[in-house]
């Protein structure tokens, strides 16, 4: 059985590039709804420092705290992630939907040819 911090890890490396994850997603992903903070606990772990952390933020698209702040805007525009004039990540264009990326394919919107 994977501990929290693993399940966490598992999350946070899937992010794929070029979009975000709020901390309160991962935690309901991995049915820890109310436990959002300690996502944000789990990132302080030097053992996790090698994941896509810039990729997780929080629910308005605000970042994490100085110095980090400054790595994470400019790591996430290199990405092409795009920002509202107060620096919040565009949420509706940006955020990981991973449900939606893992739909099957319905053979009713495939295009039919004759």
């Amino acid at each position: 059985m994977k501990t929290f911090n693993e399940s966490v890890y598992e999350i946070v490396a899937r992010i794929p590039y070029g979009r975000v994850a709020t901390f309160g997603q991962i935690a309901r992903m991995i049915g820890r709804p109310r436990m959002a903070r300690f996502v944000g606990y789990a990132s302080n772990n030097k053992a996790s420092w090698h994941l896509p952390w810039h990729r997780v933020v929080f629910k308005d698209g605000t970042m994490i705290g100085e110095p980090f702040r400054d790595m994470q805007y400019r790591t996430l525009k290199q990405e092409g992630v795009k920002f509202t004039r107060d620096k919040r990540v565009k949420m509706e264009d940006f955020q990981w939907q991973p449900e939606s990326e893992s739909a099957p394919a319905d053979i009713r919107d495939w295009p039919l040819k004759f």
